[in-house]
């Protein structure tokens, strides 16, 4: 069972990083001598193994050479990410797909340059909640990381998909209560009653399932389950247009960094399991982050045609105010 003291320090612990981080990355890009910094941003999730295993084995330090400084920051969520990254705090990094198709459809300068995950989004209940299935589901109330964030726009579209108004967030006429926190903080939330659902990436969804939590729907069951790019690496315009090859070589860092992950596996997981701690101050079991790692698909390509679908049922559950255009979104995939 999960020690909830420890949790809440985790939580607390990567809101202080996060915090700390982000202060640092407001430094002009031209500091640091001669040297041209460039900020990389990511999640402490399992769906961002690419990043932790490209910082690890210094492959972003190979591939973009001794003239470029690296900063790296971690987010809690993509709302926090996507602000940094049309701020040009940070210039390019791993977030999942709803806050980017979100942003760009309102005009931010951003470019998907490859995928990095697939799959992983579960969505499970407390044992204080009573729910055994998705139709105990009426009157809750469940968590996501951020409002219209990849995974709040896959559960809901799975609701809706379900054709049952009742079994909807309250935002757009249903019964069910939405809020939002910090994934590490989800295990202190279940036990306390204050939510019943979880929509939540991994490894955060095998941890509540070992401390007692159900799944209710699956990654294989969830809409856009395995079809979608649950993270992808990202870069603003300045980056894409201003230095390209700059941007080819993170490409070049990144496309290594995922070929790791699929041929060292166990390699891999140990890197995730450090690079978590190191960022929660949380030691996670390895068979937790097996099984975590068991429900996600690490692979660069990215469906275009799922991710405008996916931006579509954004606007449908009313997340995006206006029908999305989203050409020139992804880069050109060889």
């Amino acid at each position: 069972m999960l020690d909830l003291k420890k949790w809440w320090l985790g939580a607390f612990m990567l809101g202080i990083i996060t915090l700390l981080a982000a202060c640092g990355g407001n430094t002009d890009h031209a500091e640091g001598g001669d040297k041209e910094k460039m900020v990389i941003g990511y999640f402490p999730n399992i769906d961002h193994a690419p990043a932790m295993v490209a910082r690890e084995n210094g492959y972003y330090e190979e591939k973009l050479g001794d003239d470029i400084e690296l900063e790296y920051i971690t987010f809690p969520d993509g709302g926090t990410f996507m602000a940094a990254l049309k701020s040009g705090e940070i210039d390019a990094g791993l977030v999942g797909p709803g806050p980017v198709l979100n942003n760009f459809s309102n005009g931010a300068d951003v470019k998907v340059l490859a995928g990095a995950s697939s799959g992983g989004t579960v969505v499970v209940a407390s044992e204080k909640s009573g729910v055994e299935s998705v139709e105990d589901m009426a009157g809750k109330t469940f968590i996501t990381p951020g409002i219209g964030c990849t995974h709040d726009v896959q559960f809901e579209t799975y609701l809706q998909q379900l054709g049952n108004d009742e079994l909807a967030s309250s935002r757009i006429g249903g019964s069910l209560h939405h809020v939002t926190g910090n994934p590490a903080s989800y295990p202190a939330m279940f036990e306390s009653g204050k939510v019943d659902l979880a929509a939540v990436p991994e490894p955060w969804a095998s941890i509540l399932v070992d401390n007692g939590a159900k799944v209710i729907i699956s990654t294989e069951e969830i809409a856009y389950g395995e079809s979608l790019p649950n993270t992808v690496l990202v870069a603003n315009n300045k980056l894409t247009e201003e230095k390209p090859e700059l941007a080819a070589k993170l490409l070049e860092a990144h496309d290594e960094s995922v070929a790791f992950i699929n041929d060292n596996p166990e390699k891999a997981k140990k890197i995730a399991i450090d690079s978590i701690k190191d960022l929660t101050n949380q030691e996670m079991d390895a068979k937790i982050v097996a099984q975590a790692m068991s429900r996600v698909t690490y692979t660069t390509k990215v469906n275009e045609a799922v991710l405008k679908e996916f931006g579509n049922s954004s606007y449908e559950l009313e997340f995006l105010k206006e029908a999305p255009e989203f050409d020139g979104l992804v880069a050109d995939q060889e």
